[in-house]
Protein backbone atom coordinates (compact mmCIF):
# COMPACT_ATOMS: atom_id res chain seq x y z
CA UNK A 1 0.00 0.00 0.00
CA UNK A 2 1.27 3.70 -0.73
CA UNK A 3 0.30 4.62 2.93
CA UNK A 4 1.86 2.19 5.52
CA UNK A 5 -0.03 3.21 8.24
CA UNK A 6 -2.60 6.40 9.68
CA UNK A 7 0.39 8.60 10.18
CA UNK A 8 1.95 7.94 6.48
CA UNK A 9 -1.81 9.31 5.14
CA UNK A 10 -2.58 12.34 6.96
CA UNK A 11 1.51 13.13 6.94
CA UNK A 12 0.84 12.90 2.89
CA UNK A 13 0.23 16.51 0.98
CA UNK A 14 -1.10 14.13 -1.51
CA UNK A 15 -4.12 11.77 -1.04
CA UNK A 16 -4.62 9.22 -3.56
CA UNK A 17 -7.62 6.62 -3.29
CA UNK A 18 -9.43 4.39 -5.46
CA UNK A 19 -13.13 3.42 -3.96
CA UNK A 20 -14.91 0.34 -5.25
CA UNK A 21 -18.21 -1.50 -4.03
CA UNK A 22 -21.03 -2.66 -4.92
CA UNK A 23 -23.21 -0.40 -7.28
CA UNK A 24 -25.43 1.78 -5.26
CA UNK A 25 -23.46 1.92 -1.81
CA UNK A 26 -21.89 5.59 -2.54
CA UNK A 27 -18.92 5.70 -4.12
CA UNK A 28 -20.23 8.26 -6.89
CA UNK A 29 -21.88 10.02 -4.32
CA UNK A 30 -18.56 9.98 -1.94
CA UNK A 31 -16.46 11.09 -5.12
CA UNK A 32 -18.42 14.27 -5.93
CA UNK A 33 -18.98 15.32 -2.21
CA UNK A 34 -15.03 15.07 -2.26
CA UNK A 35 -14.77 17.14 -5.81
CA UNK A 36 -17.20 20.07 -4.80
CA UNK A 37 -14.24 20.90 -1.94
CA UNK A 38 -12.07 22.22 -4.95
CA UNK A 39 -9.47 20.15 -3.41
CA UNK A 40 -9.94 16.73 -4.86
CA UNK A 41 -9.82 15.70 -8.75
CA UNK A 42 -12.36 12.84 -9.54
CA UNK A 43 -11.91 10.28 -11.78
CA UNK A 44 -14.60 8.55 -13.10
CA UNK A 45 -14.65 5.07 -14.60
CA UNK A 46 -17.75 5.18 -16.02
CA UNK A 47 -17.49 8.58 -17.32
CA UNK A 48 -13.80 7.58 -18.67
CA UNK A 49 -16.18 4.61 -20.41
CA UNK A 50 -18.46 6.72 -22.10
CA UNK A 51 -16.42 10.04 -22.87
CA UNK A 52 -13.79 8.15 -24.08
CA UNK A 53 -14.02 4.15 -25.37
CA UNK A 54 -17.44 3.40 -26.13
CA UNK A 55 -18.55 6.96 -27.05
CA UNK A 56 -18.81 5.95 -30.97
CA UNK A 57 -20.52 2.86 -30.43
CA UNK A 58 -23.05 4.62 -28.24
CA UNK A 59 -23.25 7.74 -30.40
CA UNK A 60 -23.55 5.04 -33.88
CA UNK A 61 -26.09 3.13 -32.01
CA UNK A 62 -28.51 6.22 -30.96
CA UNK A 63 -28.33 7.23 -35.00
CA UNK A 64 -28.92 3.23 -35.99
CA UNK A 65 -32.22 4.19 -33.54
CA UNK A 66 -33.20 7.23 -35.06
CA UNK A 67 -32.80 5.92 -39.05
CA UNK A 68 -35.42 3.61 -38.34
CA UNK A 69 -37.73 7.46 -38.48
CA UNK A 70 -38.10 8.40 -41.33
CA UNK A 71 -38.28 12.00 -40.82
CA UNK A 72 -34.99 11.87 -38.98
CA UNK A 73 -33.63 9.58 -41.20
CA UNK A 74 -33.73 12.20 -43.64
CA UNK A 75 -32.59 15.14 -41.33
CA UNK A 76 -29.84 12.88 -40.28
CA UNK A 77 -28.96 11.82 -44.01
CA UNK A 78 -28.35 15.21 -45.29
CA UNK A 79 -26.63 16.24 -42.08
CA UNK A 80 -29.39 18.95 -40.73
CA UNK A 81 -29.11 17.11 -37.21
CA UNK A 82 -26.71 15.64 -35.00
CA UNK A 83 -27.79 12.93 -32.65
CA UNK A 84 -24.70 12.68 -29.56
CA UNK A 85 -25.50 11.35 -26.58
CA UNK A 86 -25.08 13.56 -23.25
CA UNK A 87 -23.10 12.06 -20.83
CA UNK A 88 -21.83 13.67 -17.37
CA UNK A 89 -20.58 12.41 -14.13
CA UNK A 90 -24.32 11.96 -12.61
CA UNK A 91 -25.92 11.28 -15.63
CA UNK A 92 -24.24 7.92 -17.28
CA UNK A 93 -28.03 6.67 -18.62
CA UNK A 94 -26.83 6.41 -22.49
CA UNK A 95 -23.94 3.97 -21.25
CA UNK A 96 -26.14 1.87 -19.26
CA UNK A 97 -28.94 1.90 -22.33
CA UNK A 98 -26.29 0.86 -24.87
CA UNK A 99 -25.48 -2.48 -22.57
CA UNK A 100 -28.92 -3.00 -22.91
CA UNK A 101 -30.50 -6.17 -21.54
CA UNK A 102 -30.72 -9.57 -23.01
CA UNK A 103 -34.19 -11.82 -24.39
CA UNK A 104 -37.11 -10.41 -26.51
CA UNK A 105 -36.51 -7.55 -29.20
CA UNK A 106 -40.24 -6.95 -28.60
CA UNK A 107 -40.19 -6.43 -24.53
CA UNK A 108 -36.70 -4.32 -25.45
CA UNK A 109 -34.64 -6.90 -25.30
CA UNK A 110 -30.97 -7.57 -27.87
CA UNK A 111 -30.12 -10.88 -29.36
CA UNK A 112 -27.75 -12.83 -26.81
CA UNK A 113 -25.25 -12.55 -29.59
CA UNK A 114 -25.54 -9.19 -29.91
CA UNK A 115 -25.90 -8.60 -26.21
CA UNK A 116 -22.61 -10.86 -25.34
CA UNK A 117 -20.54 -8.44 -27.86
CA UNK A 118 -21.93 -5.43 -26.35
CA UNK A 119 -20.63 -7.07 -22.79
CA UNK A 120 -17.64 -7.46 -24.29
CA UNK A 121 -16.85 -3.71 -25.54
CA UNK A 122 -17.36 -2.92 -22.10
CA UNK A 123 -14.91 -5.15 -20.18
CA UNK A 124 -12.27 -3.81 -22.93
CA UNK A 125 -13.35 -0.15 -21.88
CA UNK A 126 -13.69 -0.84 -18.90
CA UNK A 127 -10.16 -2.93 -18.02
CA UNK A 128 -8.61 0.44 -20.22
CA UNK A 129 -10.49 3.22 -18.60
CA UNK A 130 -8.68 1.72 -14.89
CA UNK A 131 -5.63 1.69 -16.56
CA UNK A 132 -5.57 4.93 -17.39
CA UNK A 133 -6.05 5.54 -13.74
CA UNK A 134 -1.70 6.74 -12.87
CA UNK A 135 -1.99 9.01 -16.17
CA UNK A 136 -5.14 10.99 -15.07
CA UNK A 137 -3.61 10.86 -11.23
CA UNK A 138 -0.32 12.48 -12.78
CA UNK A 139 -2.35 15.05 -15.20
CA UNK A 140 -3.92 16.34 -11.82
CA UNK A 141 -1.52 17.32 -9.97
CA UNK A 142 1.18 18.22 -12.74
CA UNK A 143 -1.30 19.64 -14.96
CA UNK A 144 -4.51 20.65 -13.12
CA UNK A 145 -2.47 21.36 -9.55
CA UNK A 146 -5.08 19.31 -7.34
CA UNK A 147 -3.58 17.88 -3.87
CA UNK A 148 -6.00 15.57 -4.11
CA UNK A 149 -7.10 12.31 -6.29
CA UNK A 150 -10.25 10.37 -6.13
CA UNK A 151 -10.81 7.39 -8.46
CA UNK A 152 -14.68 6.25 -8.12
CA UNK A 153 -15.13 3.13 -10.22
CA UNK A 154 -17.72 1.17 -11.60
CA UNK A 155 -19.07 -1.90 -9.27
CA UNK A 156 -17.96 -4.30 -12.20
CA UNK A 157 -14.74 -3.69 -11.42
CA UNK A 158 -14.75 -6.87 -9.72
CA UNK A 159 -15.59 -9.08 -12.89
CA UNK A 160 -12.13 -8.09 -14.38
CA UNK A 161 -9.74 -8.21 -12.06
CA UNK A 162 -8.12 -11.21 -9.92
CA UNK A 163 -6.80 -10.86 -6.49
CA UNK A 164 -5.40 -13.84 -6.14
CA UNK A 165 -2.73 -13.19 -8.62
CA UNK A 166 -0.05 -10.58 -7.22
CA UNK A 167 0.50 -9.70 -10.47
CA UNK A 168 -3.05 -8.67 -11.98
CA UNK A 169 -2.16 -5.69 -14.14
CA UNK A 170 -5.36 -4.29 -12.56
CA UNK A 171 -4.82 -4.32 -9.27
CA UNK A 172 -1.06 -3.76 -9.36
CA UNK A 173 -1.21 -0.50 -11.34
CA UNK A 174 -4.37 0.86 -9.00
CA UNK A 175 -2.42 0.01 -5.96
CA UNK A 176 1.04 1.17 -7.02
CA UNK A 177 -1.03 4.44 -7.67
CA UNK A 178 -3.50 5.04 -4.82
CA UNK A 179 -4.80 3.28 -1.68
CA UNK A 180 -7.66 0.28 -2.43
CA UNK A 181 -10.73 1.55 -0.36
CA UNK A 182 -13.37 -1.09 -0.44
CA UNK A 183 -16.59 -0.02 0.76
CA UNK A 184 -18.17 -2.81 2.37
CA UNK A 185 -22.05 -3.09 2.74
CA UNK A 186 -23.48 -5.07 5.23
CA UNK A 187 -26.59 -7.76 4.54
CA UNK A 188 -28.91 -5.24 4.92
CA UNK A 189 -27.36 -3.65 2.25
CA UNK A 190 -27.53 -6.19 -0.36
CA UNK A 191 -30.70 -6.84 0.68
CA UNK A 192 -31.96 -3.04 0.04
CA UNK A 193 -30.16 -3.01 -3.17
CA UNK A 194 -31.73 -6.24 -4.71
CA UNK A 195 -34.90 -4.29 -3.55
CA UNK A 196 -33.97 -1.07 -5.53
CA UNK A 197 -32.79 -3.00 -8.26
CA UNK A 198 -35.96 -5.11 -9.03
CA UNK A 199 -38.18 -1.82 -8.93
CA UNK A 200 -35.55 -0.12 -11.06
CA UNK A 201 -33.58 -2.70 -13.19
CA UNK A 202 -30.47 -0.99 -14.84
CA UNK A 203 -27.46 -2.84 -17.27
CA UNK A 204 -24.97 -4.55 -15.71
CA UNK A 205 -21.96 -6.43 -16.72
CA UNK A 206 -20.41 -9.86 -16.04
CA UNK A 207 -17.76 -11.93 -16.75
CA UNK A 208 -18.44 -13.97 -19.77
CA UNK A 209 -18.53 -17.46 -17.97
CA UNK A 210 -20.92 -15.66 -15.45
CA UNK A 211 -23.57 -14.22 -17.86
CA UNK A 212 -23.73 -17.86 -19.71
CA UNK A 213 -24.17 -20.03 -16.40
CA UNK A 214 -27.07 -17.09 -15.35
CA UNK A 215 -28.59 -17.55 -18.93
CA UNK A 216 -28.58 -21.22 -19.52
CA UNK A 217 -29.92 -21.64 -15.86
CA UNK A 218 -32.30 -18.78 -16.65
CA UNK A 219 -33.60 -20.60 -19.50
CA UNK A 220 -33.88 -23.92 -18.14
CA UNK A 221 -35.59 -22.87 -15.12
CA UNK A 222 -38.25 -20.54 -16.97
CA UNK A 223 -38.66 -23.33 -19.88
CA UNK A 224 -38.60 -20.65 -22.66
CA UNK A 225 -36.58 -20.65 -26.15
CA UNK A 226 -33.61 -17.37 -25.85
CA UNK A 227 -35.71 -15.54 -28.28
CA UNK A 228 -38.62 -15.11 -25.60
CA UNK A 229 -37.09 -14.33 -22.56
CA UNK A 230 -38.27 -11.42 -20.32
CA UNK A 231 -34.86 -9.35 -20.66
CA UNK A 232 -36.09 -7.49 -17.06
CA UNK A 233 -36.67 -10.28 -15.24
CA UNK A 234 -33.37 -12.12 -16.87
CA UNK A 235 -31.58 -9.04 -15.56
CA UNK A 236 -33.49 -9.32 -12.37
CA UNK A 237 -32.28 -12.72 -11.48
CA UNK A 238 -28.97 -12.34 -12.83
CA UNK A 239 -28.12 -9.25 -10.61
CA UNK A 240 -29.22 -10.89 -7.53
CA UNK A 241 -27.47 -14.11 -8.45
CA UNK A 242 -24.50 -11.54 -8.73
CA UNK A 243 -24.55 -9.73 -5.70
CA UNK A 244 -24.11 -13.49 -4.61
CA UNK A 245 -20.55 -13.76 -6.15
CA UNK A 246 -19.07 -10.82 -6.23
CA UNK A 247 -19.03 -10.64 -2.52
CA UNK A 248 -16.19 -12.94 -2.02
CA UNK A 249 -14.58 -11.29 -4.58
CA UNK A 250 -14.45 -7.76 -3.15
CA UNK A 251 -13.30 -8.79 0.31
CA UNK A 252 -10.19 -10.45 -1.65
CA UNK A 253 -10.12 -7.56 -3.72
CA UNK A 254 -9.85 -5.64 -0.21
CA UNK A 255 -6.48 -7.38 1.07
CA UNK A 256 -5.22 -5.07 -1.46
CA UNK A 257 -5.50 -2.23 0.43
CA UNK A 258 -8.53 -1.35 3.48
CA UNK A 259 -12.39 -1.79 4.14
CA UNK A 260 -13.90 0.61 5.34
CA UNK A 261 -17.91 -0.33 6.57
CA UNK A 262 -20.53 1.62 4.34
CA UNK A 263 -22.59 3.12 7.10
CA UNK A 264 -19.27 4.85 9.07
CA UNK A 265 -18.18 5.77 5.01
CA UNK A 266 -21.75 7.15 4.18
CA UNK A 267 -21.99 9.75 7.39
CA UNK A 268 -18.68 10.90 6.80
CA UNK A 269 -19.64 14.12 5.08
CA UNK A 270 -16.56 16.36 5.05
CA UNK A 271 -13.62 15.69 3.40
CA UNK A 272 -12.46 15.87 6.82
CA UNK A 273 -13.93 13.14 7.94
CA UNK A 274 -13.70 11.59 5.15
CA UNK A 275 -9.82 11.40 5.86
CA UNK A 276 -10.43 10.47 9.74
CA UNK A 277 -12.09 7.47 8.29
CA UNK A 278 -9.59 6.41 6.22
CA UNK A 279 -7.09 7.13 8.79
CA UNK A 280 -8.76 4.48 11.18
CA UNK A 281 -9.08 1.83 8.26
CA UNK A 282 -5.44 1.73 7.89
CA UNK A 283 -4.81 1.55 11.56
CA UNK A 284 -6.97 -1.01 11.69
CA UNK A 285 -5.22 -2.88 8.64
CA UNK A 286 -1.88 -2.49 10.54
CA UNK A 287 -3.12 -3.60 14.03
CA UNK A 288 -4.37 -7.11 12.49
CA UNK A 289 -1.07 -7.61 10.24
Amino acid sequence: MIYENSDAWFASPHKRVVLFAMSGLGKTHKSSMLRATGDWYHYSIDYRIGTRYLNEAIDDNLKRLAMKEPYLRELLLSDSIRIKANLSFDNLAPVAGYLGQPGDEGLGGLPIAEYRRRQEQFRTAEIAALMDTGAFLEKSQNLYNYANFVCDTGGSIVEWANPDDPNDPILKSLSENALLVWIKGSDAHTDELIRRFNTAPKPMAYRPEFLTDCWNHFIAEHGVTEDHVNPYDFIRYSYKRSMIARQPRYAKMAQWGVTVDAGVMGAANTADAFAQVIGAALDEKTANT
